[in-house]
């Protein structure tokens, strides 16, 4: 990067990148309010939330990241940094009126609606971070140069721009920048044009159409006469009414086609192709048509592994990389502790919490906090209590095979 553009860059300010685009080019999605589909129905990150799949799949993975705690810890003595600047950034508070999990939430949810999110990193006058304020997507451009270091352009509400560093912005993005909305778009609208189908089905009392015949030809006027008093007088909350037909009318009802009787498993199909956009098992958005008592227990393995890690991993490095410098990314690690997804039931805990105190991996005051308990006089020491002496028994030195 020129030296030039380094010092725009430093007081907030740069040249915007020009370039053609046309109007079927991805980039030019954001240019318009939605994108069409085939079922001719218009998705936005708006109307795709008005799926019930695509808002439990959106919640679902935002709310895991910012209910999940985050440490700060030194690689080599495995403590944690409490007193480092950013500790309370990413365990605590990221600004006084959000919360480290609410910013965490925010910004994954930004990122599956819009395939961004982005936190302003505010400093103190010595450099170190203080506090976290998130912004809107639709007011960041990023711009990276010849070497694809990016820099972020922001729109501010009073008027102008401002440009920041990528030390100064945390990032939070999809796998290629895109949202999953907009890779499932049409998934999405089949799903929405299902729904108005069904809405609609609903307010005929759930029967197919007919039609109303005479033996001889009536006027314009007559015609549309009968057939307004025939709706008004039996459809909507009038259905299922007597009919009574004068002139000769008759009414001929129009049997349930192959497709009206297949639209449970179309609906449940779109579920499953929403719940592959979002890359989660059908049972975790309450698809339980296959789920079982042992399929579904893995089927939350598979999240935690498949879904959310990536998504916790991206959060480890966009931390570390604007919390710590680069000296202190070499001393200390930010990671996301997953234990309380991998607790299954109190027995299985139990169990596993009596196995670690035997092997002597933890310590009763380990356990009792993880349980929320305070500590015991004792509870410190590192001994197998199911053994008579505490601890373990003395190697043979002198004759190993014994």
């Amino acid at each position: 990067m020129s030296i030039t553009k380094r010092l725009a860059r430093f007081f907030g300010q740069g040249v915007t990148e020009q370039k053609a685009v046309t109007l079927t080019s991805p980039e030019a999605y954001g240019l318009f309010a939605g994108l069409p589909v085939r079922s001719g129905l218009t998705v936005t990150s708006t109307t795709a939330l008005r799926v019930p799949a695509v808002a439990a799949a959106v919640g679902l993975i935002s709310e895991a990241c910012g209910n999940l705690p985050f440490k700060l810890h030194d690689r080599d003595a495995r403590e944690a940094q409490k007193d480092h600047a950013g500790y309370e950034l990413i365990h605590g508070e990221a600004n006084p009126w959000t919360s480290a999990e609410e910013l965490r939430e925010h910004l994954t949810r930004d990122a599956l609606l819009t395939g961004h999110g982005f936190a302003q990193v505010a400093r103190n006058g010595t450099g170190q971070p203080i506090e976290l304020h998130r912004i809107d997507p639709g007011a960041v451009s990023v711009e990276t140069d010849d070497y694809g270091e990016p820099s972020y352009r922001i729109r501010l509400k009073g008027g102008g721009d401002t440009v920041l560093p990528y030390t100064d912005v945390l990032h939070i993005s999809t796998l290629d920048g895109v949202s999953p909305i907009t890779h499932a778009k049409e998934a999405i609208g089949l799903a929405l044009a299902a729904e108005q189908h069904l809405a609609n089905w609903y307010s005929r009392s759930g029967r197919p159409g007919g039609y109303l015949s005479t033996p001889e030809k009536l006027g314009a006027d007559e015609a549309v006469g009968i057939l307004k008093a025939f709706q008004a007088g039996h459809t909507g909350e009038e259905a299922g009414r007597p009919a009574l037909f004068d002139k000769g009318v008759t009414y001929h009802a129009v049997a349930t086609s192959n497709t009206d009787a297949e639209f449970y498993t179309n609906r449940i199909e779109q579920i499953r192709e929403i719940a592959r956009a979002f890359r989660i098992p059908p049972s975790m958005i309450f698809e339980l048509e296959r789920g079982t008592w042992s399929n579904v227990e893995q089927m939350a393995q598979q999240f935690l592994t498949m879904t959310l890690r990536p998504w916790l991993k991206r959060w480890q490095a966009a931390y570390a990389r604007v919390l710590l410098s680069p000296e202190e990314r070499r001393a200390l690690y930010i990671e996301a502790e997953t234990k309380d997804l991998m607790t299954v039931d109190f027995a299985a805990q139990a169990t596993a919490y009596s196995q670690y105190v035997a092997m002597r991996a933890m310590t009763p005051n380990e356990v009792r906090a993880g349980l929320n308990l305070p500590p015991m006089a004792g509870g410190d020491e590192l001994v197998n209590p199911f053994t008579t002496s505490g601890t373990a028994p003395a190697s043979n030195e002198e004759n190993p095979d014994e």
